[in-house]
């Protein structure tokens, strides 16, 4: 019996993990891939080859993005490229594909901010000895919950990326989960105050089961919150602000906290949920204090985002 290939056969190992890093993140410069599958390189020449070799035989595109005066490419998985790493049946499947008009449209910055957002998350594993891989975040996943401020309504909580991340120190190994939120200063402040109140919500929605015979016999409620059947304890909410000044970005988180602060939804919840800038990201890593949270005292914490001694 043959065994599983990892990506589309006939290719090198480089072009098969940039084959499955396309599938899984939509759309990612060249740089991206550099840094995400060949950092030991020096220089992206093979990586370059390999990605040409991905256009030519129909199982990538591009698109130009102009940046600081130079053309730097984007690729994605075309059709033909996607039902290969679909074939091989590693990554889980998703409903999304990418085209040209996609790839040049009004997300292609905030999908590019995402994966520069987990970049710096594998970026930093790698220094810290952590581990945290290309495929270990996986983007707008969705999580359906109820809210009892909209009674009726099914609602569907897609977070920009759901992150995986085993934090070491000695011998002892803890799997985080993160929600992460990437905010390019496109939606208003009331926008974003309004997801995190849908994290709230579905923190706290408990699903209702069908009991006795047939829909007459009415509904009970489980003991056992939605996001307990996805994961072993509820993921930390990290929020990344950029696309504009340092100044302007503290003022936003200003006014989120502020915010946060009226929902009485958001007070009780006992979010862990904290706020910081990417480049701060980038720079610190996100085992430093470069966390606000959003609810309580504004004293900086790290990914950890533990609660205050007096918390709930």
């Amino acid at each position: 019996m043959p065994y599983p290939h990892t990506g589309p056969t006939g290719l090198g190992q480089i072009a098969q993990q940039a084959t499955q890093v396309l599938y899984q993140h939509r759309l990612v410069s060249t740089r991206q891939l550099h840094q995400l599958i060949t950092p030991h390189h020096t220089r992206a020449e093979y990586l370059r080859r390999q990605l040409h070799t991905l256009r030519e035989t129909g199982l990538a595109e591009t698109v130009g993005r102009r940046v600081s005066g130079q053309t730097e490419l984007l690729w994605w998985l075309t059709d033909k490229g996607a039902n290969a790493v679909e074939s091989v049946g590693l990554l889980p499947r998703r409903p999304y594909r990418m085209s040209p008009e996609a790839a040049l449209g009004p997300l292609q910055e905030h999908t590019l901010a995402t994966v520069e957002t987990g970049l710096a998350f594998v970026d930093w594993a790698r220094r810290l000895g952590h581990e945290c891989g290309p495929l270990d975040w996986s983007p707008e996943t969705a999580h359906y919950y109820r809210d009892d401020a909209r009674p009726g309504e099914e609602l569907s909580l897609v977070p920009d990326a759901v992150l995986s991340y085993v934090h070491t120190r000695a011998k002892q190994r803890t799997l985080l989960t993160f929600f992460i939120e990437v905010d390019r200063t496109q939606m208003t402040i009331a926008r974003l105050a309004q997801k995190l109140h849908a994290y709230a919500a579905y923190q706290n929605f408990t699903p209702q089961q069908p009991s006795g015979r047939g829909v007459k016999a009415g509904r009970r409620t489980t003991s056992t919150p939605a996001w307990r059947y996805r994961y072993p304890a509820f993921p930390r909410l990290l929020m990344v602000l950029t696309g504009a000044s340092e100044a302007r970005l503290a003022r936003r988180i200003a006014d989120l906290r502020s915010l946060a602060a009226s929902d009485p939804a958001l007070t009780s919840a006992g979010l862990r949920a904290g706020v910081t800038t990417l480049g701060q990201l980038q720079h610190c890593g996100p085992f430093e204090p470069i966390f606000t949270p959003v609810l309580g005292p504004t004293e900086p914490t790290d990914a950890w985002l533990q609660l205050p001694s007096n918390a709930a």
